[in-house]
């Protein structure tokens, strides 16, 4: 392996990025008759492929030993390149300096293409980013949101929202939603619940996920104390509902589970245009790729 492999991702991985694929490439099919401008907008880029470790196994009564090997296979910002009819314009962004550098050299290697790489902080990219298009008419875009953690603001969504010309596929980490909000709310350090306040757009999840519950010590005191009641499924469902407010349309997300079949994402179809033939067509097409993905 070299300094520019990215080496992440499992089953689920290959879903995700195979519907976002699919997504990106009937976009481009529906919408380039109707738009001079497409683009896509990958906030989380990464070096643009993924590496993975395919383990081997030593000799036994079913066949010879297997070697490891490594395979290199397309990660979103490859996808998105390759998709037919082209994207106009191909925005990648990354706050890591080595993925930056990986994806600059695949800007180099299709340097036909108008192709940008923006080092930097996801939020702060994509603020700039929307701050400099002063007129979305005539253009439509996807933007795929692939974070790292929690590292999305509230505040990115409503900028996008306000654009009504960006589709978002959101992969929202509901490990995170779970590990940071603490069953005992005595837990929950400052630094946890503004992590989850400024990805949730409200401070009202502490009202919503919590309650007072009685507990007896080991001395048959008993007192009360804040206890989290929501489990993943209602997080997953209050922070869909969350993204329903805001933007024009989404649609119920796929969940991704780990190889021990643990909830770790939930990813989300969100549309801003508020037009009923916009929402359609979005949806239509959204609804058979995430009902794919679901059969699989």
């Amino acid at each position: 392996m070299t300094p520019a492999d990215h080496e992440f991702g499992s089953i689920s991985t290959d879903l995700k990025l195979s519907l976002v694929g699919g997504y990106l490439q009937q976009f481009t099919t529906a919408l380039r008759p109707q738009f001079e401008n497409l683009w896509y907008i990958d906030a989380f880029a990464g070096t643009g492929e993924r590496t993975v470790v395919i383990p081997g196994r030593a000799a036994d009564m079913l066949g010879p030993k297997v070697d490891e090997r490594v395979e290199r296979r397309r990660g979103s910002a490859k996808i998105a390149i390759d998709v037919v009819p082209e994207f106009d314009r191909l925005v990648f962004m990354d706050k890591r300096a080595r993925h930056i550098a990986a994806l600059n050299e695949l800007r180099a290697s299709h340097a036909h293409r108008a192709i940008d790489v923006i080092p930097g902080d996801a939020n702060a990219a994509i603020m700039r980013l929307l701050s400099q298009q002063r007129s979305w008419a005539g253009t439509r875009a996807v933007m795929f949101l692939d974070p790292y953690g929690m590292s999305v603001d509230w505040e990115t969504l409503v900028a996008i929202r306000q654009t009504e010309a960006i589709d978002v596929w959101y992969l929202v980490s509901l490990a995170g939603l779970f590990r940071q909000a603490t069953r005992d709310a005595e837990d929950l350090d400052p630094s946890k619940r503004a992590a989850l306040t400024r990805m949730i757009g409200t401070p009202d999840w502490q009202e919503d996920w919590y309650e007072l519950k009685k507990r007896t010590n080991l001395f048959g005191d008993t007192d009360e104390r804040l206890a989290r009641t929501a489990e993943v499924d209602d997080m997953e469902r209050y922070f869909g509902a969350r993204l329903a407010d805001l933007f024009a349309a989404v649609l119920p997300p796929l969940r991704l589970n780990d190889d021990r079949g643990i909830p770790q994402f939930a990813l989300f179809f969100a549309i801003s245009n508020p037009k009923p033939a916009a929402i359609g067509l979005a949806t239509r097409i959204a609804r058979h790729i995430l009902k794919a993905g679901m059969a699989s």
